[in-house]
């Protein structure tokens, strides 16, 4: 049973989790395009391979290391869905050399770099549609040019564009679904101006988890590449892209020391359990990290929720009593989840599994 688990541990449900696979797979099949998802969110081949029995037709990763741990398990159509690191492009080599791996680029030294080395890698050109973190402008005359660079080498292939609408995360119910169709607009309209330009553009690649939520129609698009959706977490929540009932992972702490007179206690998840990530800008209440009243009815509690982190220790806001456990709802469960070496799977309060955390970073 879990509160016979040492903590801080973390807890995936396996039910939750299931529900929320199908429902995403459903989701791309009804819009019409291929999933790809994101697997930097859980770091978890057992994750994965749910993911690719629900249809997905490859996975995205964040890090080289990732993209290595998931070839070494059988995955052989990867998205390094990160500019390109220069100095690195060896170890991509290497990798490609086993598996198909797609690269992704928003800059002319990039192109050259990958260019040089005279492998057939595949190419994906990053595109800002609006979240302002990476990505050419697709306006300007740079993006056609460093589209074309691609596409007139002898050695590279030209995949098509990709953006990914970060500032989905920020907005809330209509807004995402505007944003959804912008990403989507801009996508679209710059891949005709390649091809009059005479540049083939064969795949339109889009992602975010708010943005598949929320989107209407995926015209012209070809995949997306969520990755929150797998696991959720009280952002989402509260931007309107889940509900409490849908997040699949939470932290089991327990309760260390409790201060009446202070009017909080104090438990053993820290910074190094749920992360400093400080939840929605514009959220209910300034959080950490929210408790449940009650798991099985997705209750949360009104009077105490993490105010405070430190290494080690969290600061509950009310004096709870010591030696109790406590299920935390954690602000971003892709930072918490980089915290643990493993999940513990459950269904209901049963321990059926643990799962390993690929969490390195070279």
């Amino acid at each position: 049973m879990i509160h016979s688990l040492p903590t801080p541990a973390l807890l995936l449900d396996l039910d939750v989790l299931e529900t929320n696979l199908g429902r995403m797979a459903d989701r791309a099949r009804t819009l019409g395009v291929a999933l790809r998802p994101h697997v930097k969110t859980h770091k978890c081949v057992e994750i994965a391979n749910r993911q690719r029995e629900h249809g997905a037709r490859g996975i995205t990763v964040a890090t080289l290391y990732e993209a290595r741990v998931f070839a070494d398990h059988g995955f052989d159509d990867v998205t390094w869905a990160f500019p390109v690191i220069v100095n690195r492009i060896g170890e991509a080599k290497q990798l490609a050399e086993r598996v198909t791996l797609r690269l992704t680029v928003d800059s002319l030294p990039a192109v050259k770099a990958i260019d040089q080395t005279g492998f057939p890698f595949h190419v994906w050109l990053k595109v800002d549609c609006g979240y302002h973190r990476a990505g050419v402008d697709p306006q300007s005359d740079e993006a056609v040019a460093i589209a074309r660079a691609i596409t007139d080498s002898e050695t590279l292939i030209f995949d098509g564009i990709m953006s990914h609408s970060g500032h989905s995360y920020h907005a809330r119910g209509d807004v995402i679904a505007r944003i959804a169709e912008e990403e989507r607009r801009v996508m679209v309209d710059f891949a005709e101006r390649l091809r009059r330009a005479r540049i083939p553009v064969q795949g339109v690649s889009v992602g975010s988890t708010p943005a598949m939520n929320a989107a209407e129609s995926l015209d012209g698009v070809t995949e997306a590449r969520p990755g929150n959706y797998a696991l959720y977490d009280f952002t989402q929540s509260v931007i309107g892209s889940c509900t409490v009932a849908d997040c699949a992972v939470t932290v089991l702490a327990s309760v260390v020391s409790s201060h009446p007179a202070l009017g909080h206690g104090i438990i053993d998840a820290g910074a190094l359990a749920l992360s400093k990530d400080t939840g929605p800008d514009d959220g209910p209440h300034r959080t950490m990290g929210e408790i449940f009243r009650e798991y099985e009815a997705k209750t949360l509690r009104s009077d105490a929720r993490v105010v405070s982190v430190s290494q080690e220790h969290g600061i509950v806001s009310a004096p709870l009593p010591v030696g109790s456990t406590v299920r935390v709802l954690p602000n971003h469960s892709c930072l918490t989840v980089a915290q643990f070496d493993e999940f513990t799977v459950v269904r209901g309060e049963e321990v059926v599994d643990t799962w390993k955390i690929w969490r390195g970073r070279n």
